[in-house]
């Protein structure tokens, strides 16, 4: 299956790819080219996604998608924890081209306030954690109302991670089959 390349151009969105920074959990860019692909299936509920945000006035940061298996090695080898983190021996549903991390921004470029940051691997970072704030639970379910009406899966230990239903159902990539080399 082919990857979209999804760039600020071509899906009016921001991207902030967490892992080609040193601000992720191994501490190091992860990613040496800060390049954001979906499969075919993900690039057009992103872009349906994209469509139900922009009436109420909100845009989408992503900070990951495609993610080759090698760097899902790297981010497993770094913390080992499958309540956070798929397991590179079975394959992530983002090494499949099938999911992406994200939140909203408004007018400004400011982040939504959602409770806690990307990649908080933590109780709170759950859909329905209540001891978040009220707005950020507000701003959490509009999140989750706008990718499932786009028709994207959620994973509920992860306020930012939306999936493919059946995303397994996708070929693995590693970072030589890429278009373009995320890694090398």
């Amino acid at each position: 299956m082919p990857l979209v390349e999804i760039t600020p151009a071509s899906h009016d969105v921001v991207l902030d790819l967490a892992y080609a920074t040193p601000r992720n959990i191994t501490g190091k860019p992860i990613y040496r080219n800060a390049i954001c692909f979906l499969n075919e299936e993900a690039a057009s509920l992103l872009e349906r996604a994209i469509g139900l945000a922009r009436p109420l006035g909100f845009r989408l940061k992503i900070f990951d998608a495609m993610r080759p298996s090698e760097a899902q090695w790297a981010l497993w080898n770094a913390r080992p924890d499958p309540n956070f983190l798929a397991d590179p021996r079975r394959g992530s549903p983002h090494s499949r081209g099938a999911a992406i991390d994200l939140t909203f921004i408004d007018a400004s470029g400011a982040e939504l306030e959602m409770g806690t940051p990307f990649d908080d691997f933590s109780p709170l970072a759950h859909h329905a954690d209540t001891a978040v704030s009220a707005d950020a639970q507000r701003n959490r379910f509009l999140l989750l109302g706008v990718m499932s009406a786009a028709g994207w899966d959620f994973y509920r230990n992860e306020w930012w991670h939306y999936q493919l239903f059946d995303a397994k159902r996708y070929p693995l990539f590693s970072d030589a089959d890429l278009p373009r080399a995320m890694m090398g």
